[in-house]
C-alpha cells in the first residue's frame, strides 16, 4: 500500500471539515471554496507522483 494513503485519510477530514464551513458560510465568496479545493487537488497530484517516483527509484536501487 501506498504510505500516502493514510496520511491523505488523515488530512482529508479536517480538511473537508473546513471545505463545508467555507462552503456554507455566506459571508464566503464561491470562489474562494473552488480555489481551496482545487489547490488541495493540485498539492494531492504532486504528493502522489512524488511518492510514485519515490517508490520506484527504490526498486531500482534494490537490484
Amino acid at each position: 500500500m501506498n504510505p500516502l494513503v493514510p496520511l491523505f485519510i488523515l488530512l482529508s477530514l479536517p480538511l473537508a471539515a473546513i471545505g463545508l464551513v467555507l462552503y456554507t458560510d455566506t459571508g464566503i465568496e464561491p470562489a474562494l471554496f473552488y480555489a481551496s479545493v482545487k489547490t488541495f487537488v493540485i498539492l494531492g497530484a504532486v504528493a502522489v507522483a512524488m511518492s510514485f517516483a519515490a517508490m520506484k527509484l527504490g526498486e531500482r536501487t534494490k537490484h
